[in-house]
């Protein structure tokens, strides 16, 4: 029954915008200065892996499959957010809200989304496992973790360095080798590695950012949230067709931390 309640009040929250970043500040050491960072292979399991995995499969069942209005079907997708371990990657204080469909600080003012939306936007994506995607706002490193249970190249890029350390250094641990994470100004992409096949943009910039769409493959798809901190914000799907031309489709009303940097 709490449980239910819980959903019910998150649903209203998120659709109606409220859901606003809360800040945390959690210590950080032994990571890395490099602002780009390769994770490395790790050999065996992480045990993250097998914890709380009752708690991912009711979360999934619940809050994703049965989400009111915003249900996922995509069996991938839902089998990635079975097997990522969303505690790994949220402040120790946080970790018993983990499997909570809801957003939690992560430090910074900034927050690791709500599951069902890191959800939704992975489908929305269309992934195979050839595709090479961009994902610009790393933050905690969850949604880049998804990512990589979905394909096999990964690229990631945040503004705040010690977010992205803190993540490349968990992705690391938990063994995700084929993320690369890149502190940097998210928008001017990763040109040097461009075009991508997919986009995913996980903070709310006021316009599309140009240099993004340049950099997307004919035939690609971008997955982001668009407004200003203080007005609606849209999560806006755009593909391009192979003769270059952007169409756009809004999808629903969220609330996402604004998008930073130069531009």
């Amino acid at each position: 029954m709490m449980r239910g309640l819980l959903k019910c009040i998150t649903a209203i929250l998120f659709f109606s915008g409220l859901i606003a970043p809360a800040a945390y500040t959690a210590p950080l050491s032994g990571l890395s200065s490099s602002r780009q960072i390769l994770s490395d292979s790790i050999a065996a399991a992480h045990p993250a892996f097998e914890e709380r995995v009752s708690e991912r499969e009711l979360m999934v069942k619940e809050d994703i499959e049965n989400y009111p209005n915003l249900q996922v079907k995509n069996r991938a997708v839902l089998e990635a957010m079975r097997r990522v371990p969303r505690h790994a990657f949220v402040p120790e204080d946080m970790r018993p809200f983990a499997y909570e469909n809801r957003p939690l600080p992560i430090g910074y003012n900034q927050t690791i989304s709500q599951p069902v939306i890191v959800a939704h936007m992975s489908a929305l994506l269309e992934l195979d496992s050839t595709h090479k995607v961009l994902e610009i706002g790393t933050g905690s490193g969850y949604q880049a973790a998804i990512l990589a249970e979905l394909c096999n190249t990964v690229f990631t890029m945040e503004i705040i360095p010690p977010l992205g350390e803190r993540a490349a250094a968990v992705l690391a641990e938990l063994g995700y080798e084929q993320v690369r994470v890149r502190v940097g100004n998210g928008y001017d992409g990763w040109p040097e590695e461009a075009p991508f096949d997919r986009m995913i943009v996980t903070c709310a910039p006021d316009n599309i950012p140009e240099k993004l769409l340049e950099q997307l493959a004919p035939g690609g798809r971008i997955i982001i949230p668009v407004g200003s901190q203080y007005q609606t914000q849209y999560m806006v799907l755009l593909k391009k067709n192979k003769n270059g031309k952007v169409s756009q489709e809004n999808q629903y009303p969220v609330r996402f931390v604004p998008m930073t940097g130069e531009h």
